[in-house]
């Protein structure tokens, strides 16, 4: 396994905690120096909180641990590609490097649907790659919500 592999592999396990959670499996973590210094995973459920994607708490472990909102020497592993608040949250802290596991066609905004982090008239460009440990990324996603469909759906009685 190659470092971006291993990292990913950190990443799949931050994942992994969310789909345990009920959670949707997304993991990400910031990496400074070859260290870890910020992990999230998803929580929106659990904090009903819309900005508790798994990006925005790695980020914000990271920038507490470094006693600094930029992170100009990190780089980001998350196991789907980032959505628009976390492509903005990446380019304010001035992340780098971003490397993902799963395209996300539906809301994707490192190139699929849009192309936040790398939008020419921003101040900050990231750079991505992508497919890291993809197809272990994409199953956890497809498993979770082949499960969430067959579950029985409750319907609340009208008055």
């Amino acid at each position: 396994m190659n470092l971006h592999e291993i990292f990913m592999d950190l990443a799949l396990r931050e994942a992994r905690k969310a789909g345990e959670a009920g959670e949707v499996p997304v993991g990400a973590v910031v990496v400074h120096q070859g260290h870890v210094i910020g992990r999230g995973h998803n929580q929106t459920e659990g904090l009903q909180d819309p900005t508790a994607h798994a990006e925005i708490l790695a980020i914000t472990a990271a920038a507490n641990a470094l006693g600094s909102w930029r992170l100009e020497n990190c780089a980001l592993y998350v196991t789907l590609e980032p959505c628009t608040m976390c492509g903005g949250a990446i380019v304010l802290a001035r992340v780098p490097l971003v490397v993902f596991g799963a395209w996300d066609p539906k809301a994707g905004a490192c190139g699929s649907v849009h192309d936040v982090v790398r939008h020419q008239k921003l101040n900050h460009r990231v750079e991505l790659l992508a497919g890291i440990r993809g197809e272990e990324s994409s199953s956890l996603l497809k498993e979770f919500f082949r499960q969430v469909r067959q579950r029985p759906r409750v319907v609340e009685a009208k008055d």
